[in-house]
Order: structure tokens, then C-alpha cells, then sequence
């Protein structure tokens, strides 16, 4: 269903039939991440809802600096979604609202160009961008850097932004994963493998074991070469032009290859695939391309179960927790399937994370955006983590992974940060 843009107003591209579904009744304040730390009205669902609505009237410009504030301090999480009786799908409103507000800055719009035009619009780029990262790992630069005390000559931001850097997986020039996996045993499938920008360049173990682990399960498992960002980034960030040509690019690789299903295993990749058919005006040559497109992704965990996959018999005496992705849990829907895969693993003890569906503060780039607000949102996780006694925490997100590595290291926890997929690939390989 394409986005609703009858009627007139200042917002273009949005969804005025999701704006008036809110009736304004307050259920969504108590799952608001920031109003749960602010307690500001204006910072909570409702007081964003009706901010959009008064800047669609006319009655607010929309390139006033505090409706910029609030609608960017706003995570998109999507927990409100999830507690909404009346069905406000609250994340297309945000998008809008984003899409339409200037940046504010000459320099804000170089930034915006450089890094989401730049860089995450080019796979190769991207790619010496990562290559970058894990040399400056593995050669040693970094301890270097710590050791000489280096880093405190650089401004604290950029201080703060290397102690958050992944450690990246794999070596300095990984392998990349072959054009076509074969399925182990009797094919049953055929699905094509999304791997990300941030994934494939971070967690590029976490990819192969996706890829093994749909094959163990009966699927010809198509990497093709020719994909690139999915444009979530550009979308959350309120560049939905550029996350309009990121998707034609998926469409035109994946379409042509008659595929059962488009898997991907990161969350907030997942929900923007999923919402590709939103993206487009209905007169759009790409608008009905699209739903067809989005009507096949389906996130790792979810395809797993849907087929249903085979128990591992590999063993892994390990205490779990796991973190529910917002994107996953609010956007997706998407709870009992992960939880299941882990615990379909032998020696597993899984362990419920208290408040485990609420943002860990990573939402993409906001804990470089909002750094100050991300970090309290990290502590309360890193709070409830330690009340678990879990050795192993999954989540199955990138940003979330990332995130809560780095909330691992800065308290010292005895503690693996894993996607679900990892430890699942680990109890087959432990069959022998």
C-alpha cells in the first residue's frame, strides 16, 4: 500500500490517514524510550503525533529548530506501535516528518551528502571503509593509539566514537561469500542472501553462518554480487530519495532471480524491505514491483521457523539472554521465532532479559547523534543484563549488537555478544 498524500498540508509523502487514526489516548507514553527518561510530553509519541499534525496545518514551519529537536531525538524504535490500540503506524509518520525538514546547516547537508550519498550509496566504498576499520585492529593501531595516549589529542567526540567501534569479524581482506551456496542434502529452496552494509563489513562471520545455516536447512542459498545498502539508513535519517534509488538497485538485482524468499538477518534492514511498497507513489513504474519484492523478505529467524528448520544435535552449555531488537519485536513482530532457535540448542539455558523489548539506544546512528541519551539507555540495559547471570546475549541487529558489545566492554561483564544465527551455526558445526 503506497503512501497516502490526499488532502493538503505542508508534509509531502504523509500518511494523513495514519496521523488521524491517533485519537491522542496516552497508551503509547509508558513504552517511549525517551519519554521514559525525559518524561516531556513533546518528546513522546502522542507529543510528536501532534507536532506533525500542527506543522501539516500550517500552524508550525517545518523548519522550526524545536520540531526539528523532537522529531531527531526520537529513536523510531517503533514501541508504540506495538502498544497502539488504534493501529498508528507512528514509523512512516516520523519518516515524513524527516523527509521533509532541511538540514540544518550547510554543513549538515556536506555531512549528510558525504556519508549517506558518499559512501552508503557505494558498495566499494563501503568496502574500503571496513577494510579500513579492521586494519586499524589488527595491525595494532588502536593499541598503539591507547598505549601512547594518542587519542586524548583528539576532540572527545571523536574519542568517543573510536572506544564504540565493533571489533570487527574476520580478517583484513575477508573472503567474500561464493555467487550460489548449494544446499546441504536435498534442495527444497531457493532464497537469495541480503548482507548488508554494516554487516557484511562488521560481521561478515555472522553472514556466512546465515548462509550456512539456510543451506543445513534445504536452500540454495543466491548472493548475488550487484546489491548494496537496502537504504534504511537514508531512510531513518529523512533522505527517503535516496533510500527510493537504494531500493529500485535491490529490486532489479533480487527480481529477475525466482527466488522462494529474500532472507536478511539484520532487524532494521529487515522492517525497511518489508515497508519498500510504502516508499513509492502509486503511479510509480517501481510501486507495485516493490510490494511484489517486499512480499518475499523475510527476516533469518522468521524463514527458519516458517519452514520449520532442523533441531541441531551439537550441544552448547552455555547460560543465554536475548535482547529483542526494536525493529524485529515492534516493526517486524517478530518474538517467539528467535527465542525458539535458541532454544532448540542442546545444553541452552535460556533466560528472559527483563524490559528485553525495550531500545538498547543504538537506532541506528543515534548513539552517535544523541550520544548523551543512547548511553542512559545503555546503562539500564546493562542493568537488567547483570540480574540475567547470561554468559552469551543475542540480539539480531548489527546497531543493537554493536551497541551492546560496547556496553559489555565498559563494565568489564564476562560476556558474548552474538546473533541468534551465530550460535546456531555453532551447534551444527558441533555435530561431529
Amino acid at each position: 500500500m503506497a503512501v497516502d498524500t490526499a488532502g493538503a498540508g505542508a508534509l509531502i509523502g504523509l500518511d494523513r490517514q495514519a496521523l488521524n487514526a491517533c485519537v491522542h489516548c496516552g497508551f503509547c507514553l509508558p513504552s517511549c524510550p525517551t519519554y521514559q527518561v525525559l518524561g516531556v510530553e513533546m518528546d513522546s509519541p502522542r507529543g510528536r503525533v501532534m507536532q506533525i499534525g500542527a506543522v501539516d496545518l500550517g500552524d508550525v514551519p517545518v523548519q522550526d529548530a524545536e520540531f526539528r529537536k523532537h522529531m531527531y531525538l526520537c529513536l523510531n524504535c517503533r514501541a508504540c506501535e506495538t502498544a497502539c490500540p488504534s493501529g498508528v503506524r507512528y514509523g512512516t509518520l516520523v519518516e515524513a516528518a524527516r523527509a521533509n525538514i532541511p538540514p540544518a546547516s550547510a554543513g549538515e547537508r556536506l555531512l549528510r551528502q558525504a556519508i549517506l550519498g558518499g559512501i552508503f550509496k557505494h558498495p566499494a566504498r563501503v568496502r574500503a571503509l571496513g577494510t579500513g576499520m579492521r586494519a586499524y585492529q589488527r595491525l595494532g593501531f588502536g593499541r598503539l593509539a591507547r598505549r601512547t595516549g594518542a587519542l586524548r589529542l583528539l576532540p572527545e567526540r571523536l574519542r568517543d566514537l573510536e572506544a564504540l567501534q565493533p571489533v570487527a569479524q574476520g580478517p583484513i581482506l575477508p573472503r567474500r561469500l561464493p555467487a550460489l551456496i548449494p544446499a546441504t542434502g536435498a534442495r527444497r529452496y531457493r532464497v537469495g542472501l541480503i548482507t548488508g552494509c554494516v554487516m557484511n563489513e562488521v560481521f561478515s562471520g555472522t553472514n556466512r553462518s546465515t548462509a550456512q545455516v539456510l543451506a543445513r536447512n534445504g536452500a540454495d542459498v543466491v548472493v548475488p554480487r550487484e546489491q548494496a545498502c537496502c537504504g534504511a539508513l537514508h531512510l531513518h535519517s529523512g533522505e527517503k530519495e535516496m533510500a527510493r534509488s537504494l531500493a529500485r538497485r535491490m529490486i532489479d538485482v533480487f527480481e529477475p532471480l525466482h527466488l522462494d524468499a529474500v532472507i536478511i538477518n539484520a532487524a532494521g534492514c529487515g522492517s525497511t524491505l518489508k515497508e519498500y511498497g510504502h516508499l513509492f507513489e502509486p503511479d510509480d513504474p517501481y510501486a507495485e514491483r516493490a510490494r511484489a519484492f517486499a512480499d518475499k523478505v523475510r527476516d533469518v529467524n522468521e524463514w527458519l521457523a516458517e519452514i520449520p528448520f532442523a533441531a541441531p544435535s551439537g550441544s552448547i552449555r552455555a547460560r543465554v539472554t536475548y535482547q529483542d531488537a526494536c525493529h524485529l519485536a515492534h516493526a517486524q513482530r517478530i518474538r517467539l521465532q528467535p527465542r525458539r532457535l535458541i532454544q532448540s540448542i542442546p545444553g541452552v539455558e535460556l533466560v528472559e532479559l527483563p524490559d528485553s523489548d525495550t531500545c538498547c539506544g543504538s537506532a541506528g546512528i543515534y548513539n552517535i547523534t544523541s550520544p548523551e541519551l543512547s548511553m542512559q539507555l545503555l546503562e539500564r540495559r546493562m542493568d537488567r543484563l547483570a540480574e540475567t547471570g547470561a554468559t552469551i546475549l543475542a540480539a539480531a541487529n548489527p546497531g543493537c549488537m554493536i551497541q551492546l558489545a560496547f556496553g559489555v566492554r565498559q563494565r568489564g561483564y564476562r560476556v558474548e555478544v552474538v546473533h541468534p544465527i551465530d550460535l546456531l551455526d555453532r551447534a551444527y558445526r558441533g555435530e561431529g
